[in-house]
C-alpha cells in the first residue's frame, strides 16, 4: 500500500506539464491545508522551490521551451 504525498513530508517531488500551473501544496496532497497555497513558477527551469514547506519540485523531461523559439 503506498502512502499519500502529504505537504511538508517529501523534499522532492516531480510534477508533469499536465499538472501547469504548479502550486504547493498540491490539490492530491493529504494536508492540503499544510500553508498558504503559492503557486510557482517552475516552466522555464523546470525546476521551484517551495518558499514556506522548502519542497523542490521538478518538472519531468526538463524546462518548457517557448513557442516558436
Amino acid at each position: 500500500m503506498t502512502r499519500p504525498i502529504r505537504c511538508c513530508d517529501q523534499s522532492h517531488t516531480e510534477v508533469e506539464a499536465k499538472d501547469l500551473p504548479l502550486c504547493c501544496p498540491t490539490p492530491g496532497m493529504s494536508r492540503w491545508n499544510g500553508h498558504p497555497r503559492v503557486f510557482l513558477k517552475i516552466e522555464e527551469t523546470g525546476e521551484a522551490r517551495c518558499p514556506y514547506c522548502g519542497t523542490l519540485y521538478a518538472l519531468k523531461g526538463g524546462p518548457l521551451k517557448a513557442a516558436g523559439h
